[in-house]
């Protein structure tokens, strides 16, 4: 990170109570007050640098002990301290991190060249183009100080000069890229990689507010010059980086742990992120979607979010594993492990989605393989499901029944769903309904078992049904 050193003079400021002044042989002459502090000033090293003050002073008539109230400058007392030792020669050190606000508040006190030339305004001007712009982390660290004076930093300049330094060098192919960046992907070793990732910027920008990622990623997709999977990459970062991990099962203190967490704040940035997904297909993974889902039903995001997101994944739900799917069940009333009913609702969309493209399904059509894919996904997903021996009966007929017979060209995976679910249950409760669903179940699948143990094995689970 670059640094810019100013002044000579040792620090001669302190405090007390809440007064802050200088050592000096010279009597204060001049107090200004921010908020609830009060300084006991000079008026010789102040004035001919800060034109603010002049016309303040001018105003007011002349007076042997003059005061000024200037609660509403930008940066507030830290930033004002840091002009006044400015003017008093006192050195100050300079960098990414106090650049914003010294250079909103020397505007306010309109320490520019018309009022004295070498004036402070120029000189954060100077180190502002010469070595914060040409950082990577200095770009990004200043972008993310103006979140505290918005309004000050965008009338300035100063946020929109941030992100086109912070896109421009997003943009340099990875050859040219030779500054340090954040790089902490499992498996990735430096040494080992002479070659700089495509996404070795992904990291980096997740430092900023939600706000300002936004800001950046818009620009990014504007260009038209930077993959959708790429935009997606960063968009997964951003989420692992901020949003509660909701696909992981924890033990009911670790629960209580999420629920602290600042709801509204967080249901912002995944609303915002998905609002942020390219539109192409495969530019985020169907585990992220999931998981993005399974934050959105934990946050009680939007309508609008939580039916983008199940459209998204029923879209790419022939891309999912089993593990994907054993998303944990975060609601209180629920007993059981898995969140069941949102693997119904996605498989649903994704049955009402593939059936509007092919309506006549033929063998060979990309349909069949998907479906079948997603059915051999789903009865492996009902095997995991069926060793909780809290998972309702009906929720798991429901979304066994919910697959098509072209989804099934063989029944050996449900059949074993259903013979793990009976000996975890050990028996089945004495309501008919259920004994009538689960038997209606294997009798309408058992004539396409395959001839294997598997026979045997729903004999016996008809016969347990039955008895």
């Amino acid at each position: 990170m670059k640094f810019m050193k100013l002044g000579t003079r040792p620090d001669t400021f302190y405090t007390e109570e809440a007064t802050r002044t200088v050592s000096s042989d010279v009597p204060s002459d001049l107090v200004i007050r921010i908020n609830n502090i009060t300084y006991l000033l000079h008026k010789f090293p102040l004035l001919p640098k800060c034109g603010l003050l002049q016309r303040l002073l001018t105003d007011s008539g002349d007076s042997d002990n003059d005061s000024v109230e200037l609660h509403d400058i930008p940066g507030g007392e830290d930033a004002f301290e840091l002009c006044a030792k400015f003017c008093y020669g006192i050195t100050i050190n300079l960098s990414a991190h106090n650049f914003v606000r010294a250079f909103c508040a020397a505007k306010f006190l309109r320490m520019t060249e018309s009022v004295e030339k070498g004036n402070f305004v120029l000189k954060l001007e100077a180190f502002f183009n010469s070595c914060i712009l040409e950082g990577w982390k200095d770009s990004i660290v200043a972008l993310q100080s103006t979140g505290k004076m918005i309004e000050w930093s965008e009338n300035l300049g100063i946020t929109r000069r941030c992100i086109d330094s912070i896109v421009e060098k997003i943009l340099i192919p990875p050859a040219k890229v030779n500054w340090s960046f954040t790089y902490s992907r499992p498996g990735y070793n430096k040494k080992r990689h002479q070659s700089v990732p495509r996404d070795w910027w992904t990291e980096d920008i997740s430092d900023l507010d939600i706000d300002l990622f936004r800001f950046i990623v818009t620009a990014l997709r504007s260009t038209n010059m930077v993959q959708p999977q790429l935009i997606g990459e960063a968009l997964h970062v951003y989420a692992c980086r901020w949003l509660p991990d909701t696909t992981k099962i924890r033990p009911p203190e670790s629960s209580a742990s999420l629920t602290n967490q600042p709801v509204e704040k967080n249901r912002r940035v995944l609303e915002t992120i998905v609002s942020m997904i390219p539109a192409d297909r495969g530019s985020v993974s169907v585990n992220f979607l999931l998981r993005l889902l399974s934050t959105a039903s934990f946050l009680g995001a939007s309508p609008v979010t939580k039916t983008e997101l199940i459209r998204r994944c029923g879209l790419q739900l022939d891309e999912v594993t089993v593990d994907d799917l054993l998303i944990p069940s975060h609601l209180s009333s629920d007993q059981y492990c898995y969140d069941i009913d949102l693997i119904s609702v996605v498989l649903e969309s994704f049955l009402v989605l593939w059936r509007i493209q092919y309506p006549a399904p033929s063998q060979d059509s990309q349909f069949m393989r998907s479906i079948r894919k997603v059915g051999k996904v789903i009865d492996c997903y009902l095997q995991v499901a069926a060793k909780d021996a809290n998972m309702p009966v009906m929720k798991f007929i429901s979304l066994a029944e919910a697959l098509p017979d072209i989804a099934r060209p063989k029944h050996d995976d449900l059949y074993k769903a259903i013979n793990i679910y009976l000996k975890v249950k050990y028996c089945l409760p004495r309501v008919p309904v259920f004994k009538h669903s689960f038997c209606s179940l294997v009798l309408k699948n058992h004539r396409l078992l395959s001839y294997s143990a598997h026979f045997d094995m729903a004999m016996y689970i008809t016969r347990s049904i039955l008895i």
